[in-house]
């Protein structure tokens, strides 16, 4: 109908089971939101964040649940009005997604019931409630268990012990509010809004002396708990973290290891992946990258997109969690993959939605990041490949050589694809790097890029390019190396096993401090990867250099 709420989640349970439990065959759920508001208009989204298996008999269903922030979807936007035109309605649909649909026997999926909730709360009132308005012998007392509720808040949301005073402050404000409100958590709710929109909570707040203002300053275990949870975590410090920042442990060594160790294990370190391969990797731009065009566009779809996402970030996931060594980043012989995406790579025997670990073919072409789909997609244009991004992404991201910015009023490469003969991108490039401005850079930037023409400009491994012209993989790296396709590329980046992990020291101190690096920080650098080399340059040992380097635990000088 037309009344779910605006705000809050919306849980859909199902339970269900399969027709059949043949091996071979999957099916899976998946939810589609929808509303027809005229003849003309309408529109239908997939909501659910994954497809969900159906793995149990029909005899004995399972309970399958979709989480879904209703915030954070497309909504009716005539759903409030008292008209019935234009039309009001939502619609909910459940599609069942099988390699088993047709044929004499399809795979269906047999419903028993389905409940919707929402607002869907585990508990009532629900933790997030509980964790604020805490459990009290002081409860009938309003003045003491605001006092309670603001101690623990205010610790928490400006991750360090309060003062009375500071207590003091909002105690006046909660007497000033609470005549205003017929319960006490309602005028809580105003006081605790006024402690979110304070500096100690919106910014990372450093103290400083002032006479030493100039000078680099060591920053206190308390600024130490804070740093390290929103370089792992993206977020404020747990009470563990806090507890023993507070009581002036967290410099031991032993003691910040390990909780290095605890914060990478817990599922909250997945911000860690998302945000961080989001940005070294540019995975975001992929999230938000126009649909490639024809003769793409009928191949690559949202499912698609999310599901080259959803590999990478499963690879370098498994990367941390594993205390793998960095190299392998290059060099997997597997990835995660679900049935649509080993479909795209022609890996057989795959099947459903949910991904999985799959080792790769022998042949190596898949190996490691540079054989992704997300990254052979966003660094090419819509219509075809361009050596000239992949091989900037690779002297970028990989070696850590960013060439430098093209001068302006540089003409676009020729793409005229009306000739009898249509050139090949090889050939095209050579015309381009005619212009003796733009030909040092080319010549720099281009053959690592070369060496990815095996993909096509989705990712799909192809024998010839768009034209049906033969490939020519082969190149030379900056350092002299010379390699032919993607493979050979591929072990010439890792020859060098310190260039490979300075790049990734960098890019994750820069993520790590919020800030870009600057020469004084290179000897940090060199540290953390001098140190990792003795763990065959393991990513965790690395993170935990970084923690340890003095950029991180030092506040810079003012200029």
């Amino acid at each position: 109908d037309r009344f779910l709420p605006d705000e809050g989640i919306m849980r859909v349970r199902i339970r269900a089971g399969r027709s059949s439990m043949k091996a071979d065959e999957y099916a899976s759920l998946r939810l589609i939101f929808s509303a027809h508001t005229s003849n003309n208009a309408n529109f239908s989204q997939v909501i659910s964040q994954h497809d969900i298996p159906v793995t149990a008999p029909a005899d004995n269903p399972q309970f399958i649940d979709f989480h879904i922030p209703l915030g954070d979807i497309q909504r009716n936007p005539f759903r409030k009005l008292e008209t019935k035109f234009p039309r009001r309605d939502e619609f909910l649909s459940i599609r069942n997604v099988s390699n088993a649909s047709g044929g004499e026997e399809p795979l269906q999926v047999l419903i028993d019931h389905i409940e919707i909730s929402a607002p869907f709360y585990a508990q009532w009132p629900p933790q997030t409630h509980r964790d604020i308005f805490i459990e009290s012998k002081n409860k009938g007392d309003e003045k003491t268990y605001a006092r309670e509720v603001l101690n623990g808040f205010m610790r928490r949301a400006w991750r360090r012990p309060v003062t009375p005073r500071e207590v003091d402050q909002f105690m006046g404000l909660f007497a000033k509010y609470r005549p205003g409100f017929s319960f006490f958590e309602e005028a809580m709710q105003e006081v605790l809004a006024t402690v979110l929109a304070a500096p100690e909570f919106l910014y990372l707040t450093q103290t400083v002396p002032a006479h030493n203002a100039r000078r680099p300053q060591t920053i206190s275990d308390l600024e130490l708990a804070s740093r390290l949870s929103f370089f792992l975590w993206s977020s404020i410090p747990d009470d563990e973290l806090l507890d023993i920042a507070a009581r002036g442990q967290l410099r031991d060594p032993a003691v910040l290891d390990q909780q290095i160790r605890r914060m990478l294990a817990d599922s909250r370190s997945t911000a860690l992946v998302e945000n961080f391969a989001g940005q070294w990797l540019q995975l975001r731009n992929l999230a938000t990258l126009i649909r490639p065009g024809d003769p793409y566009s009928l191949a690559f779809d949202e499912t698609l997109r999310q599901g080259m996402i959803r590999e990478t970030e499963l690879f370098v996931d498994n990367i941390i969690r594993e205390d793998r060594g960095v190299l392998e980043l290059l060099t997997a012989d597997y990835t995660f993959l679900n049935g649509r995406l080993a479909g795209h790579y022609d890996i057989p025997n795959v099947q459903g939605s949910h991904f999985r670990r799959v080792m790769l073919p022998s042949d190596g072409l898949r190996g490691g990041l540079l054989g992704h789909g997300s990254i052979l997609t966003l660094t090419s244009h819509a219509i075809r490949t361009s050596p000239v991004l992949r091989g900037k992404w690779i002297l970028n991201n990989i070696l850590g050589t960013p060439p430098p910015d093209p001068p302006p009023n540089v003409p676009a490469l020729v793409d005229r694809k009306t000739h009898a003969k249509v050139a090949t991108m090889r050939e095209r490039m050579a015309a381009h790097r005619d212009n003796p401005v733009c030909a040092a850079c080319h010549a720099m930037i281009d053959p690592a890029g070369f060496a990815l023409e095996r993909f096509d400009a989705i990712g799909r491994s192809r024998v010839v390019d768009e034209s049906f012209n033969q490939l020519d993989t082969s190149g030379v790296l900056p350092d002299g190396t010379a390699f032919d396709g993607v493979v050979e590329l591929r072990a010439a980046l890792v020859r060098k096993p310190e260039r490979f992990a300075i790049t990734v020291t960098e890019k994750l101190l820069t993520y790590a401090l919020g800030r870009g690096l600057d020469y004084y920080d290179m000897p940090a650098v060199r540290r953390i990867v001098r140190d990792a080399a003795a763990d065959d340059y393991r990513l965790q040992s690395i993170i935990v250099g970084i923690v340890n380097s003095y950029p991180f635990l030092h506040r810079r000088s003012e200029s």
